[in-house]
């Protein structure tokens, strides 16, 4: 006899039930010839070439479940993997999806995070085409995405040459600003907002309402820490353009940028008055008297486009000249090389 609620857990539906229902919220698109239920999924690669990359998400190192929904989770581990396809200039085509869970995970979680994989791949016209699912004691999340070229060369990290430009495409800051307002306690997801608490199984809005413009910045701030916002169709739009490199930028520009330099033998001169510091960022800053500028130069996770162009290219609204390229090495802010800043796994 269930007191009070009855919560069904996945350890309740067991690993067939589990892949089942998860199949079952997983539309496919065009791309996909053989979705969910075979050995292998089938994907479409028209270019004959496939743009692949992977990553990996872990309870209590990238994502906290006190903080984060499981959309929210299944949001941000798609975004990730799709904008690095974005940035080799490629359109994703499909993820697949390898899942580490507690059997006690709550059910109405794992419908949540299905959904947030499912409606960030529809944001770029992609599928989850499949994946796996196994027993463990925190919530681990590998996403490996498949994307296609359209026949276009990949832009490499490696081709930016003096006298090209540096360009941003996308907001920078506001993720890193989110978890800094998440980290000092002074603001947190509303409970009521699908994006708090969602370990214990509560399935009241899953997918709550983004904070837009006029907003409350510092809810902005958590909302893109919680769920980043690539500008997806800047990296295919970078390749049409005649792009020299590409980069997304996960762990912070100075970072992403020491990358871009090393692999192309280069100097890179930002310009910090080329910065639009975010009214989220601005906010967040004065609330826990931070210098936002630091967020917008080492903040992670915003999953910006970074890129260097000919300085002939005539470069669409979407991409905002903040630096120059030179002989010599590394990424230099006034002159100086402050370091990478940034995330490193490792650290």
């Amino acid at each position: 006899m269930c007191v009070r609620r009855c919560v069904i857990t996945v350890g309740d539906l067991g690993e067939f039930g589990v892949v089942a229902r998860v199949s079952g919220r997983l539309p496919q698109g065009e791309t996909v010839l053989l979705g969910p239920g075979d050995d292998a999924a089938l994907v479409r690669a028209p270019d004959g070439r496939v743009v692949v990359s992977t990553d990996v998400l872990i309870e209590g190192r990238h994502f906290r479940r006190h903080w984060s929904s499981g959309y929210d989770v299944g949001r941000k581990a798609a975004a990730q993997n799709l904008a690095d396809v974005a940035a080799m200039g490629a359109v994703p085509t499909a993820i697949v999806v390898g899942l580490g869970i507690p059997p006690g995970l709550p059910v109405t979680w794992l419908d949540a995070l299905t959904d947030g994989f499912r409606d960030e791949c529809a944001l770029v016209g992609a599928s989850v085409a499949g994946g796996d699912v196994t027993r463990c004691d925190l919530v681990v999340v590998g996403v490996t995405v498949l994307g296609d070229l359209q026949g276009r060369a990949p832009v490499e990290r490696s081709g930016a040459r003096p006298g090209h430009v540096i360009a941003v495409a996308g907001v920078l800051g506001r993720s890193a600003a989110g978890l800094a307002l998440l980290d000092s306690g002074r603001v947190l997801p509303s409970p009521g907002s699908g994006s708090y608490g969602g370990s214990d199984g509560s399935p009241a809005g899953s997918r709550p309402p983004v904070p837009g413009p006029g907003g409350d910045p510092l809810a902005e701030a958590v909302a893109v820490h919680l769920r980043p916002r690539p500008p997806y169709a800047c990296g295919p739009e970078a390749a049409r353009l005649g792009a020299s490199a590409l980069i997304d930028v996960s762990d912070g520009l100075l970072q992403d940028l020491g990358h871009v330099a090393r692999a192309g033998g280069v100097r890179i001169d930002l310009d910090p008055g080329a910065f639009a510091v975010p009214d989220a960022v601005a906010a967040a800053a004065a609330e826990l008297g931070a210098d936002p500028l630091d967020w917008v130069l080492t903040g992670g996770e915003d999953h910006a486009l970074a890129a260097a162009f000919p300085p002939e290219v005539p470069l669409p609204d979407a991409w905002r000249v903040v630096g120059r390229v030179s002989e010599g090495e590394g990424v230099h802010v006034r002159g100086r090389a402050p370091g990478p800043g940034g995330w490193d796994h490792f650290r």
